[in-house]
């Protein structure tokens, strides 16, 4: 029982790979000031960019708990950097789903590792909640930023309530991609921690 207990060397882990995410969820991010239409391509940016390091933490995810916190600290990180409370419960549903998941497979059945980490993906989408929840206000925010008005209009043509199911889909998607591709970077590390 004491074995399935976090230790101070598993929240250190945890809060290693969630500075890294951060680190590639910033980088992407700043991509966003580009085009808009980089910032719906997030669904397909993170997870493809994001699989590496995240392969290489599920070689060490062993007990429950480690991708819900993971999901907890990337909430407050997301409300502290500014994008407001709306998307937490998603992110933080996304990564228990992905944590239940990860323990159904043992933390050693590669299946489950992909479904795993597609679903945690899914969190990337509440980058879109405060654009179609907040509207209006959101809009307005991003112009009196100084981002043009055709940057809006252009955003809110690929991110509205009628586009949202599709970049969950495509989220989903390019998760699985990613973490076929994040196996093949860290193949040996698989292989040591016996997930097949």
């Amino acid at each position: 029982m004491d074995n399935e207990k976090l230790k101070a060397k598993d929240f250190i882990t945890i809060g290693i790979f969630t500075a890294i995410w951060f680190v590639v969820e910033f980088a992407c991010g700043m991509l966003g000031y580009i085009h808009p239409y980089i910032v719906a391509a997030y669904v397909i940016l993170l997870p493809l960019a994001g699989a590496v390091p995240m392969m290489l933490f599920y070689t060490k995810v062993e007990k429950f708990g480690m991708l819900t916190i993971m999901s907890v600290l990337i909430a407050i990180i997301m409300f502290v950097t500014g994008m407001g409370y709306l998307g937490a419960p998603l992110i933080i549903l996304a990564g228990l789903v992905a944590d239940l998941i990860a323990k159904n497979g043992g933390y050693k059945s590669f299946a489950t590792t992909v479904l795993s980490y597609s679903v945690f993906c899914l969190w990337i989408c509440a980058n879109y909640f405060p654009v179609i929840v907040t509207a209006e206000s959101y809009r307005h925010s991003l112009i009196d930023g100084g981002f043009s008005t055709e940057y809006a209009d252009s955003l809110f043509s690929v991110i509205n309530p009628k586009t949202i199911a599709v970049l969950f889909v495509l989220c989903f998607v390019f998760g699985i991609i990613g973490a076929f591709i994040g196996k093949a970077v860290v193949k040996k590390h698989f292989e040591k921690a016996g997930i097949v």
